[in-house]
């Protein structure tokens, strides 16, 4: 995969931009300040605050806005760059269904109309994100983290027919990939090479790294379950209402998939925090393949992404550098 291309004339939105769509979602209130929310990098997040003190948040899908500068999502691919108001509408609509919080759609606009890109309102979850209160207040996250733990339970009770993003499965489709394990090991070979050529320490210990990847899979049993999953979640993937309880959000990934990625990745954001979030009977060999494959994904990724023009290219280099020394421990136990 290339890097993302420079975007030298990439321009942000302000109150005016955003104004006719607040007026668009039925609001009568005058916006009076539009705030850039920074972290993401697929699409713009801004919140909008209006004359009476509310607030909302307005997500916007524009060049502009997408540092990867990516061609529009295959769903066929459960990996497929996961952003668009379509993918946003299918998995807000299947959390609900599913009794998972997520900050309310207010809003969905796919005209262009009032903004030359799809663009919604959403509520505004105010309480902060799970990982600020495990920050800074131990015993408020440890209650949050604690209902978000029942919300996963909720979440992974849910099974698909085939694995593969929501928008695509629930509307019958099927992805190109033969299962999720084969999907996994694919990728995790081509990110191999995409590293290879980005960074030397990865380079030498190429043939070993596939090697490992191609063992690992080689140890992983068919299975036909597909769980429904979030793909991506971290602390900061979590705000609180103000009573505390945890929403779910950057939900455009949501898909249909091994519950052990999941795992994975909670286990790699939360860290000493994910023993609240484990949960029993999962499969050691795919929990194995999946980890190594996590670390080859968030070493390639950040490589890919700091050739562009993201504006903290240093956090970028230091999740790639933490997932290479974690890869390369792989072979050289």
């Amino acid at each position: 995969m290339t890097a993302p291309r420079k975007h030298p004339t990439r321009r942000h939105l302000t109150r005016a931009d955003l104004a006719p769509l607040a007026r668009a979602a039925g609001s009568h209130r005058t916006l009076a300040a539009v705030t850039r929310l920074q972290g993401g990098t697929k699409k713009g997040v801004y919140r909008l605050a209006f004359d009476d003190g509310s607030t909302a948040v307005a997500y916007v899908w524009s060049p502009d806005e997408d540092y990867w500068d990516a061609d529009p999502p295959d769903l066929r691919d459960p990996f497929a760059h996961g952003t668009g108001l379509d993918l946003l509408t299918a998995a807000h609509d299947r959390l609900t269904a599913a009794g998972v919080r997520t900050p309310r759609l207010l809003h969905a606009d796919a005209t262009h109309t009032h903004l030359p890109a799809d663009a919604a309102i959403v509520e505004d979850v105010t309480g902060g994100s799970l990982e600020e209160a495990l920050d800074r207040d131990p015993r408020a996250g440890a209650e949050a983290l604690a209902r978000l733990a029942e919300q996963l339970t909720a979440l992974h009770a849910h099974e698909g027919p085939t694995f593969g993003k929501v928008a695509l499965v629930d509307n019958g489709g099927t992805p190109d990939a033969g299962s999720c394990e084969r999907r996994v090991t694919d990728g995790a070979l081509r990110d191999i090479e995409e590293i290879a050529v980005r960074d030397p320490r990865a380079a030498a210990a190429r043939a070993q790294l596939a090697d490992a990847v191609r063992s690992l899979a080689a140890e992983v049993r068919p299975r036909t379950r597909h769980t429904l999953i979030h793909g991506e979640l971290g602390p900061d993937h979590v705000l609180l209402t103000p009573d505390g309880h945890p929403a779910l959000i950057d939900v455009e990934g949501l898909l249909y998939f091994d519950v052990e990625y999941e795992h994975v990745f909670l286990e790699l954001r939360f860290g000493p925090h994910y023993d609240v979030l484990r949960a029993p009977g999962l499969d050691e060999d795919r929990l194995r393949l999946y980890r190594l494959a996590m670390h080859l994904s968030l070493v390639a990724g950040p490589l890919r992404l700091v050739e562009g023009d993201f504006p903290n290219p240093g956090w970028m280099r230091e999740i790639a550098e933490y997932n290479l020394l974690r890869a390369l421990e792989f072979v050289t136990r």
